[in-house]
């Protein structure tokens, strides 16, 4: 397998990220026109901060994206960004939303967030191990 590392101004990195987020009580909302302009504003958000969509499903109530963010970018952070500015943006569009959604959140609270990395563990701990006794002749 051939790993495919990003560049910025000053890091190459490997950053891959797992991201899941609902609906408020999960309601099925994200359709037509609303699921639309949601996709359009995660994209725009991701653009804006250098984050790169590897793949992503919108679900008719919940998103799941996977993603290389940079290194000077949090998960946290990406996450406030792309459920707040599309939270405020989709509800200003389609009054409709409000007879559901009457106390302003769109999103539910929370998020589910995994990193993939292209070696294990147990890879890194192993090489950690056989550097440390490479480059003093002892163990740590």
């Amino acid at each position: 397998m051939i790993i495919q590392y990003d560049k910025g101004k000053h890091c190459t990195f490997h950053h891959r990220c797992h991201l899941v987020w609902i609906t408020k009580y999960r309601y099925k909302v994200l359709h037509g026109d609303v699921r639309l302009r949601v996709r359009e504003i995660i994209r725009q958000v991701c653009a804006e901060n250098g984050v790169g969509i590897i793949s992503g499903v919108l679900a008719s109530d919940h998103v799941h994206m996977f993603v290389s963010i940079p290194p000077k970018l949090s998960v946290a952070d990406l996450m406030r960004k792309m459920k707040g500015g599309s939270s405020h943006k989709v509800q200003r569009e389609f009054p409709q939303l409000k007879k559901r959604y009457w106390g302003r959140h769109f999103w539910g609270r929370g998020y589910f967030s995994a990193t993939n990395g292209a070696i294990t563990e147990e890879t890194v701990l192993q090489y950690l191990e056989n550097h440390a006794h490479k480059s003093t002749g002892a163990s740590r």
